[in-house]
């Protein structure tokens, strides 16, 4: 009966790691799990519980870091970028009229929908934009032209 209420745990751990992806949650469930294996051994509950707190303290320590390092993207790690981090950056023309809700520009041969990065700008056909940043399907777009720009929307409030 211990082993089916740490398996419940640890399900329900998992389950809310999936809605904070923050690899906290996780590896108590991994613990949970692990006090599960000792249950299912016929160890006492005290023994069950220290397995729990070993295996959710070493997985805090010893893997959380290492999946944190390796989930970095290429471009805090210094390595080349690929998929969408490699889109975020460049350059694109426009296509189709780009605004607030709608619009379409080819971003190295490939067509991509767009939106503004400013609301209040409006990009027309033949313009050349930046990529600020992709969300899903839609890439946002920034005038190229950092020298008229005045400022990056980085440095924006």
């Amino acid at each position: 009966m211990d082993a089916v209420v740490w398996i419940v745990l640890g399900v329900l751990l998992a389950v809310a790691e999936i809605f904070t992806t923050t690899l906290f949650l996780i590896m108590f469930g991994v613990g949970a799990f692990a006090a599960a294996g000792a249950a299912a051994l016929g160890a006492p509950v005290a023994v069950q519980a220290l397995v729990f707190a070993v295996v959710s303290a070493l997985s805090l320590v010893v893997v959380r870091p290492v999946i944190r390092r390796h989930s970095r993207s290429a471009l805090e790690s210094g390595e080349q970028p690929f998929g969408v981090e490699a889109i975020e950056g460049s350059t694109a023309l426009v296509l189709e009229r780009v605004d607030a809700e709608q619009g379409l520009v080819k971003i190295d041969g490939e067509l991509w929908s767009a939106r503004s990065y400013d609301t209040t700008q409006v990009y027309d056909p033949g313009q050349r934009v930046r990529v600020i940043k992709v969300r899903g399907a839609t890439a946002l777009v920034w005038q190229d032209d950092v020298s008229s720009a005045g400022e990056l929307p980085e440095s924006r409030g």
